[in-house]
C-alpha cells in the first residue's frame, strides 16, 4: 500500500484523536483509548478512557460503512459530551447513502438526507467528507468540508507512469473529471453515458463519444464502484472504440461482488481505503493521511 498526503484541505491540525475504527488512522495526533462493543440486542456500546484535555478540540474520524458504525459514531459523540468536550470534529471520508440523493420513484427515501440529518444534530464543528458523489451531500451537511478526488488521481497517475486518457463515466461525473485534468495539466477526457432502469437498477446502452481511441491507454475516474457493472460495461464499449490498456480509479471502493466480475478488462484497479482495507493483487490501494 501507498500513501496519499491530501492537501488543500482547511482541516486544523488536531492533536487529539478518536480513531473508531482501529485500523484507520488519517490523521495525525494522539489517539484516546476506548473500548467498543455491541450488546446482544445489537446496541453499539463505548467506554472511553478519560485523562486527555477536554477543553481541546477532539477530531473523531470513522468508516461509516453500515448503520451500526454510524451507531457507534452517535453514542462516542454523547460520551465525550457527557465528559465536557465542548469543541468536535469529525472526518469520515465516505458518506453513506451518497448515491441517494434523488427520489427516483415514489415509496424511496431520501437517504443521504436521513445521514445527513442525524449528523447534523450532533452539532459538530466541521464535518470532513472525501470526495462526495455529488453536491448534494456538502449542501446537506452542516459545516462540511470537502476533500477532493485531485491529489489522489494524481498518485494514479504517477502508478501509471504513462500518458492515458481520462474517461467520464457518464454526465455526472463530467464536472469533477473537467476539475481533474484541469488539475493534471489537461490531460484529455472522453466523455461516455449509460441507461439505467430506475425500478430494476439494470444498466444498458453504454456510449463513448468517440470514433476511434487508437490504442490510447484510459483510465476511468468515478467516486464509487459497488457491483462494477457500470465499469465492465464501459470497459466493452471503450474496447469496441479501440482502447488501449484500461485502468480503474474509485475514491471509494466497496466490490460488493468481488473482483471475479471484471474478467480481464483492467490492467489495474485503484481505490483509496476510505471504504475499507483490501489485500488483491488486481488492486492497488492508496490510503488517505492528512
Amino acid at each position: 500500500m501507498i500513501y496519499i498526503c491530501v492537501t488543500n484541505t482547511q482541516i486544523p491540525n488536531i492533536m487529539i484523536l478518536l480513531n473508531l475504527d482501529p485500523n484507520f488512522s488519517p490523521l495525525s495526533g494522539t489517539a484516546i483509548n476506548f473500548k467498543s462493543f455491541t450488546f446482544y440486542g445489537g446496541e453499539p456500546h463505548i467506554k472511553i478512557e478519560p485523562g486527555f484535555d477536554v477543553s481541546q478540540t477532539i477530531t473523531i474520524t470513522h468508516r461509516l460503512t453500515d448503520f451500526n458504525a454510524l451507531g457507534t459514531l452517535c453514542v462516542a459523540v454523547d460520551a465525550l459530551k457527557r465528559m465536557g468536550v465542548t469543541k468536535i470534529n469529525l472526518f469520515i471520508p465516505y458518506f453513506p447513502a451518497a448515491r441517494q440523493d434523488r427520489v427516483m420513484i415514489p415509496g424511496e427515501p431520501l437517504t443521504v438526507k436521513v445521514y445527513a440529518d442525524i449528523i447534523n444534530a450532533m452539532q459538530l464543528g466541521k464535518v470532513t467528507v472525501f470526495d462526495p458523489h455529488s453536491e448534494v451531500t456538502p449542501a446537506l451537511l452542516n459545516n462540511c468540508e470537502v476533500v477532493s478526488n485531485h491529489t489522489f488521481i494524481a498518485e494514479v497517475i504517477k502508478a501509471i507512469d504513462g500518458n492515458v486518457t481520462l474517461i467520464s463515466p457518464d454526465g455526472g461525473a463530467l464536472k469533477k473529471i473537467y476539475k481533474v485534468s484541469e488539475y493534471l495539466e489537461g490531460l484529455p477526457v472522453v466523455e461516455c453515458s449509460k441507461s439505467r432502469d430506475v425500478k430494476t437498477g439494470r444498466l444498458s446502452g453504454f456510449k463513448v463519444f468517440e470514433g476511434n481511441l487508437n490504442g490510447a491507454n484510459c483510465l476511468i475516474v468515478d467516486d464509487i464502484c459497488d457491483g462494477g457493472g457500470t465499469f465492465t460495461g464501459l470497459a466493452e464499449a471503450l474496447k469496441a472504440k479501440n482502447a488501449g490498456n484500461l485502468y480503474l480509479a474509485v475514491s471509494h471502493g466497496i466490490f460488493s461482488k468481488g473482483f471475479d466480475v471484471f474478467g480481464d478488462y483492467f490492467t489495474k484497479i485503484f481505490t483509496t481505503n476510505s471504504f475499507s482495507d483490501i489485500q488483491n493483487d488486481r488492486v492497488q490501494q492508496i490510503a488517505i493521511t492528512l
